[in-house]
């Protein structure tokens, strides 16, 4: 497969392509098993990195650096029939944007991130507590995802409960997503010295932290200390395995 192809790929897909070009192209796509599988894995991958990061700066970078060397030397020569023609020197650029989807996937899969970990079950509080509007407001706020809400509530109810380990959980939780992290750690490093049903769940949020924070040789200490048998024993592994 020629190189020239990923622009002609991006070009399509960003609508840049010209009626006749448009033609040209989904009849190749029909006709041409090899190009059409090219195009879908480039599609594919596209698609994979827009989706996994879209909430960072990332995958702004990425998608503007792409896009701008499509449009800067992707050309559309007017002809008696629209073609589009490559000159030699673009093959290099086109071979500069597969490098780019290359070191950007690398790095995707070698440096895993907090946001590829933070999916959390919804939780139910109010169930357990009758219906206490300060825990309708903590969960309500929790599963919506307004951490501020949230962690406002939780500390609040924890004023009234101290000692409450599962809303000690969810504040933690709460903090890490506000990045305030001395305030998550401390309590989760609590949590996960406790003898409470939490203790296990602590130390996998704990592990987060660190992720988060980037601070890898920290997050792998804590996740090898989350025992076999736990609820997050084997994404841990997992995240070992990466991080290794």
């Amino acid at each position: 497969m020629e190189d020239q192809n990923y622009i002609l790929f991006e070009a399509y897909l960003s609508k840049e392509l010209s009626q006749d070009g448009i033609i040209a192209f989904e009849s190749r796509l029909k006709n041409e098993p090899d190009f059409n599988q090219a195009f879908n894995t480039y599609k594919e991958l596209s698609s994979f990195l827009e989706h996994k990061f879209e909430d960072e700066a990332a995958s702004t970078a990425f998608q503007n650096n792409l896009k701008t060397i499509s449009k800067t030397y992707f050309e559309k020569e007017e002809t008696t029939k629209k073609v589009v023609r490559f000159k030699p020197w673009q093959y290099a650029i086109a071979a500069s944007v597969v490098l780019l989807i290359g070191i950007f996937t690398f790095n995707n899969f070698s440096n895993p991130t907090f946001n590829d970990y933070n999916n959390y079950e919804t939780i139910s509080l109010i169930s357990r507590g009758g219906q206490d509007e300060l825990l309708e407001i903590a969960e309500n706020a929790f599963n919506n995802k307004n951490f501020a809400e949230a962690e406002a509530a939780f500390s609040e109810l924890l004023n009234k409960d101290d000692s409450n380990k599962e809303l000690q959980l969810y504040r933690g939780i709460a903090l890490l997503e506000l990045d305030k992290f001395d305030e998550a750690d401390n309590l989760l490093g609590k949590l996960s010295n406790s003898p409470s049903v939490y203790k296990n769940k602590a130390i996998w949020y704990l592990a987060l932290s660190k992720l988060k924070q980037k601070d890898h040789t920290a997050c792998l200490k804590i996740l090898k200390t989350i025992p076999e048998g736990a609820d997050d024993y084997e994404q841990a592994q997992q995240l070992i395995n990466k991080l290794n």
